[in-house]
């Protein structure tokens, strides 16, 4: 098993930043990707950002791109800086964890194996 944690979720203002972590402990893959992913009150849970397991390769979703920075410092931290959120970015944010060995997309949730239990990201008009 592979435990995620995640943190930095928040109240902030349109146009603010907050930057989320997830830290995976437990089992570990000897490599794997870490995805970003979303739910909106009243929607469904939809895909956010993505980064590879060298750290080289980042996928974002349309809605965020150029916004939103994924990065990781090492195999089992990664980062999600978010910038001039808007209050459509209001959501629930989990982080999970694709191995390296699945061939489909990074947009995908069902290459996720492993999620966190979210955090609140909250942005006020």
């Amino acid at each position: 098993q592979v435990q995620l944690v995640e943190s930095g979720g928040g109240l902030v203002q349109a146009g603010g930043s907050l930057r989320l972590s997830c830290a995976a402990s437990g089992r570990t893959f000897s490599s794997y990707a870490m995805g970003w992913f979303r739910r909106a009150p009243g929607k469904e849970r939809e895909f956010v950002a993505a980064i590879n397991w060298s750290g080289g390769t980042t996928y974002y979703a349309d809605s965020v791109k150029g916004r939103f920075t994924i990065s990781r410092d090492n195999k089992y931290t990664v980062y999600l800086q978010m910038n001039s959120l808007k209050p459509e970015d209001t959501a629930v944010y989990y982080c999970a964890v694709r191995p390296t060995y699945y061939s489909g997309s990074y947009y995908s949730q069902s290459q996720y194996d492993y999620w966190g239990q979210g955090t609140q990201v909250t942005v006020s008009s």
